[in-house]
C-alpha cells in the first residue's frame, strides 16, 4: 500500500474535520466526562485496531484521549489510516 501525498491527505481530512495532520500522523483528541468513559473508549479503539490489524498510538490524559495514526511500514499515511480514523470517530 502506497503512502498518500500531502495534497491527498489534506483532501481526505475534509471528510474527517476533527482530525488533523501533524508530525507525520493524523491525530484527534477525544474528550470524555470521566476517566472511565475515556478508558471504555480506548478499549473500543483497541478492539477495532485488532480487527483491522492496524494499531494507532493512544495517549491517555485523564479524560482526554489522543489517537494518532500512521502506517509505519510505508513511512506515511495510507488509506488504511483514514479507514480506521473514520471507524474510531464513530466509536466516540
Amino acid at each position: 500500500m502506497a503512502g498518500l501525498s500531502d495534497s491527498e491527505i489534506a483532501s481526505r481530512l475534509e471528510d474527517l474535520p476533527e482530525w488533523s495532520y501533524e508530525d507525520g500522523q493524523i491525530t484527534r483528541t477525544f474528550s470524555f466526562d470521566t476517566f472511565l468513559a475515556g478508558i471504555d473508549f480506548v478499549v473500543k479503539v483497541a478492539n477495532a485496531a485488532e480487527t483491522a490489524d492496524h494499531h494507532p498510538d493512544v495517549d491517555i490524559r485523564y479524560s482526554n484521549i489522543k489517537v494518532a495514526m500512521s502506517s509505519h511500514d510505508v513511512g506515511g499515511i495510507t488509506e488504511r489510516d483514514f479507514k480506521l480514523a473514520a471507524e474510531v470517530s464513530g466509536l466516540a
